[in-house]
């Protein structure tokens, strides 16, 4: 075994240790934080189809209400629905 292994493998291990804290510990901060932002945007997106399938589905239950209703003309109650607010 050469006598000057050991110094260049402690250089090389230093070297190393200093290019992991430069170069890989930032650049996995990095990926840490842009999958936090895109974890924020799915949320987000998430967010929004749940209040347009709400919305969807008070529409539907307004449907299924006109048609089973046989006491209220039809045409009334369109008529009500159009005056109505919407959320």
């Amino acid at each position: 075994m050469s006598p000057l292994l050991i110094p260049i493998l402690g250089i090389s291990c230093g070297l190393l240790a200093i290019f992991g804290g430069v170069v890989v510990r930032p650049l996995l901060r990095l990926w840490e934080r842009k999958m936090e932002i895109e974890a924020g945007l799915a949320a987000e997106k998430a967010a929004q189809y749940a209040a347009q399938t709400e919305r969807l589905e008070q529409r539907v239950r307004v449907l299924e209400r006109i048609v089973t209703d046989r006491g209220i003309a039809v045409a009334d109650e369109i008529e009500k629905l159009r005056d109505a607010p919407l959320n």
